[in-house]
C-alpha cells in the first residue's frame, strides 16, 4: 500500500483504520466503541475495551515463544556495566515487583511517581505500575527537589521509587538528599519509598517510610495483570508550559497500545526480533515510547543506554553501541550529533567501528537544522529521516514512513502527516494558509490514538491550552508551513517556551528563579540559538535600586540558583544586567521583539511600548557582549 492510500483512509475513515489496527493486540475484551466521547465531551478511542500494557509487552511476547530473546540491552559506560535481559526475565522480575507494590498498597488507579536513572529498573517500575493498572509518572533524575516537590503534590503518589544516585559523566549525584527535600517541601507525602541502592553510593533510608529494593524482591511474590479499559491512565508525564505549574500529559492504555504497535513497524520499519535503539532517557516522553512501550509490544530488543554522545568515553560512543548490539534503527535528538560533530567534525571515529546493521537514523525533538541533516547524511550513508511530534502526542505527527513507503527526503523537513493525523497551516483566524505560507500548525479533530484526553486533574487547563484558540483544531503550540509538494516544515515555538536540546523549558519557570534573588527587582528570559542545544536561555536582569554587584558575580549566583531548582539541563550560563526591560503600556514584556534582537533579525518598535528607548538599548548590550547573530 502507498503512503497516499494509508493516509487517505486514516482520515477518511478513521475509524475503520484504527480498529484494523487494534486487531494487531491481545485485548482480554475487544473494543466495540472504537471512537467515542468521555463526559469532558472528548474523543476517546477503544474506551470499552479491556487489556493491559504490561502483558501485551511481556507476557504475550513469551507465550509468542521470545522468552529467551533479549528484551533489553544495558550498556552503562559511566559504571562500566552491560547486562543482557531477556523477555522471560523481564517478566519475571516486573511481576515479582508488581507484588512489591502491591504489597505496599498499590492498586489500579493509584499513583507512584519513579525519580530513577537510566538503569533497567526504572523500566521493571514502570511496566510493575501497568501490571497493576497503577499510573507511574517517571520524574527526569536530573530534575532539582522543588520540581520533583511540585510532580508529587500533582500526581499525589502512593509510592515513590527512587535510587541512591545517577551519574553524569564523571560525577555522581547522590538521590536521596533531593528525594528527601522535595518530599519536605511538597504537601502530599507518598506513604513509602523503594530505593535501589547502586554501589557509587550508599543512600541513608529513614525507618518507616524508605524500603531498600533488593530486599522487597527478595521476599516478593508475584502479581498477576489486572485488566484495565482501554480509556484508564497509563501514565502521567508532566511537560513544561507558559507558566511554572506542571502539566502532567495523560497517556491512556488502549490508544497508546495500538498507536505505538502500528508506528513500530510503519514508521520504523522494524520486525519482531530485531534491535531498536532511541538514545534518550525515561524521563522523556521519547523513552516512554520507544525505549520501553513500543519495542516490547513489537516484540524487539531495546537499547538502555547509561551514557552521552560524547565523553563516555569519545565521540565514538554511539557508535559503539550500535555495532555491539546490531542496531537496526537509531533514534536520537539533533543536539546529540551537534555534539558529536563538534568533537569529531571529520567523523574520524566512524572509521573505528562496523555500522553494517545500521540501515536508519531517526532524529526528532527539535527542528534538525540542514547542516546537521547534511553532516549525517554524508557520514553515515543511510536515510536521515527527521520527524515531528510532542509529549502530547506520544509519538510522530509527522514523519517518513519506512514501512509502508519511504518519500524523497527534503533536508529540514519532517515529510508528511503520519496516518491519523490532519494536519494544517493556519492563520491567526483559523483560515487555511497556502504553500510556503507560515502559521500555525494545528490537527483536525479527532486526533488520533495516543494523544492525551487531558491534562491531569485540569481539563479546563488542557482545553484552554489546545482546543479553544482554533474551534475544531488541536493548536500544536509549533509555527511553519507546507510547501508545494505537501511537505510539512516546523519552524519553532509560537510560545515562550524554550527548547534545550529537545528538553521544553518554560521561561515563566526560569523567570521565578531569578526574581528570587535578592538583588533581582525584575527579569525576562529569552531563547538565543544555540549551534549545540538549537537554544539556549539568556537571563535579562533590573537591579533594585541602590543594589550594586558585579556582573560577573550576579550571573553566577543565578547560575547557581537555576542548577539548584531546575537543573544543569536547563543549560542557564548568560546573564546581562539591563537598566530597563522593553513593555507594552500594560505591562507585557515585549519578549519575540527581544528574540529578534538576539537573532540579528530587523525588528520594529510598537506603538504600544512604553519606553521606545528600552529596545535600542538592550540591542546595544547585547552586541557589547557579543549575543547577537551574524
Amino acid at each position: 500500500m502507498s503512503y497516499a492510500d494509508e493516509y487517505q483512509r486514516s482520515i477518511e475513515e478513521p475509524q475503520v483504520f484504527w480498529a484494523e489496527k487494534a486487531e494487531a493486540l491481545a485485548w482480554y475484551k475487544k473494543p466495540k466503541q472504537i471512537l467515542s466521547q468521555d463526559e469532558n465531551g472528548m474523543d476517546r478511542w477503544f474506551a470499552d475495551g479491556e487489556l493491559n500494557t504490561a502483558y501485551l509487552a511481556l507476557d504475550c511476547q513469551v507465550e509468542q515463544g521470545r522468552g529467551d530473546q533479549v528484551a533489553i540491552y544495558y550498556d552503562s559506560p559511566v559504571t562500566d556495566t552491560r547486562q543482557q535481559i531477556t523477555y522471560a526475565e523481564l517478566l519475571d522480575q516486573v511481576a515479582r515487583f508488581a507484588g512489591v507494590l502491591l504489597r505496599y498498597g498499590v492498586g489500579k488507579g493509584d499513583r507512584v511517581v519513579i525519580y530513577m536513572p537510566m538503569v533497567p529498573q526504572a523500566v521493571v517500575a514502570m511496566l510493575a505500575c501497568a501490571r497493576l493498572g497503577a499510573v507511574h509518572s517517571v520524574v527526569f533524575g536530573g530534575f532539582a527537589p522543588q520540581e520533583l516537590a511540585s510532580r508529587i503534590d500533582d500526581a499525589q503518589p502512593k509510592v515513590l521509587v527512587s535510587a541512591s544516585c545517577g551519574i553524569e559523566v564523571e560525577r555522581v549525584i547522590p538521590y536521596q538528599p533531593l528525594l528527601n527535600q522535595a518530599i519536605e517541601l511538597a504537601a502530599h507525602t507518598p506513604q513509602t519509598c523503594i530505593v535501589l541502592q547502586r554501589s557509587q553510593v550508599t543512600a541513608d533510608l529513614r525507618a518507616n517510610r524508605d524500603v531498600d529494593w533488593e530486599q522487597a524482591m527478595a521476599a516478593a511474590e508475584p502479581a498477576d495483570c489486572v485488566a484495565v479499559k482501554g480509556s484508564d491512565p497509563l501514565y502521567i508525564l508532566y511537560t513544561s508550559g507558559t507558566t511554572g505549574k506542571p502539566k502532567g500529559v495523560v497517556r491512556d492504555n488502549g490508544g497508546h497500545a495500538v498507536a505505538l504497535k502500528y508506528s513500530m513497524k510503519a514508521i520504523y520499519d522494524m520486525n519482531p526480533g530485531e534491535v531498536f535503539w532511541a538514545a534518550s532517557d525515561v524521563g522523556w516522553v521519547v523513552g516512554h515510547s520507544y525505549i520501553v512501550y513500543a519495542p516490547l509490544l513489537a516484540g524487539l530488543s531495546t537499547v538502555l543506554y547509561e551514557g552521552k554522545p560524547v565523553k563516555t568515553p569519545d565521540a565514538g560512543a554511539f557508535w559503539r553501541v550500535v555495532q555491539d548490539y546490531r542496531v537496526k534503527a537509531l533514534f536520537a535528538a539533533p543536539t546529540a550529533f551537534r555534539a558529536i560533530r563538534k568533537e569529531d567534525p571529520g567523523a574520524e571515529c566512524l572509521n573505528c567501528y562496523d555500522l553494517s546493521s545500521l540501515q536508519t537514523l531517526f532524529v526528532a525533538g527539535e527542528r534538525l537544522d540542514p547542516p546537521t541533516w547534511h553532516w549525517l547524511d554524508d557520514t553515515l550513508g543511510v536515510p536521515v529521516i527527521d520527524h515531528w511530534w510532542q509529549t502530547e502526542t506520544g509519538w510522530a505527527i509527522c514523519g517518513n514512513l519506512m514501512g509502508v513507503e519511504p518519500l524523497p527526503i527534503k533536508a529540514g523537513s519532517a515529510t508528511m502527516p503520519v496516518p491519523g493525523f490532519d494536519v494544517h497551516i493556519l492563520d491567526d483566524s483559523g483560515n487555511e494558509l497556502g504553500p510556503e505560507q507560515q502559521g500555525i500548525v494545528a490537527i483536525r479533530l479527532p486526533l488520533p490514538p495516543s494523544c492525551l484526553p487531558t491534562i491531569w486533574g485540569d481539563f479546563e487547563r488542557f482545553r484552554e491550552g489546545y482546543l479553544e484558540e482554533i474551534p475544531g483544531y488541536y493548536v500544536s503550540g509549533d509555527g511553519g508551513y507546507k510547501d508545494a509538494d505537501g511537505y510539512v516544515f516546523i519552524m519553532g515555538r509560537t510560545d515562550d517556551v524554550i527548547n534545550v536540546a529537545g528538553h521544553r523549558l518554560s521561561t515563566g519557570q526560569l523567570e521565578e528563579v531569578l526574581a528570587g534573588h535578592a538583588a533581582v527587582a525584575e527579569c525576562a528570559v529569552i531563547g538565543v540559538a544555540d549551534s549545540l542545544k538549537g537554544q539556549i536561555p539568556v537571563g535579562l536582569v533590573l537591579l533594585k535600586d541602590g543594589v550594586e554587584i558585579e556582573e560577573q558575580d550576579l550571573q553566577a549566583q543565578l547560575v547557581d540558583r537555576v542548577r539548584r531548582e531546575i537543573g544543569a539541563f536547563a543549560c542557564f550560563q548568560r546573564v546581562l544586567i539591563v537598566k530597563r526591560l522593553p513593555k507594552t503600556r500594560s505591562g507585557k514584556i515585549l519578549r519575540k521583539s527581544l528574540r529578534q534582537i538576539a537573532a540579528g533579525e530587523d525588528y520594529t518598535i510598537p506603538s504600544t511600548i512604553d519606553d521606545p528607548s528600552s529596545l535600542p538599548e538592550i540591542a546595544a548590550i547585547m552586541r557589547e557582549h557579543g549575543m547577537i547573530a551574524a
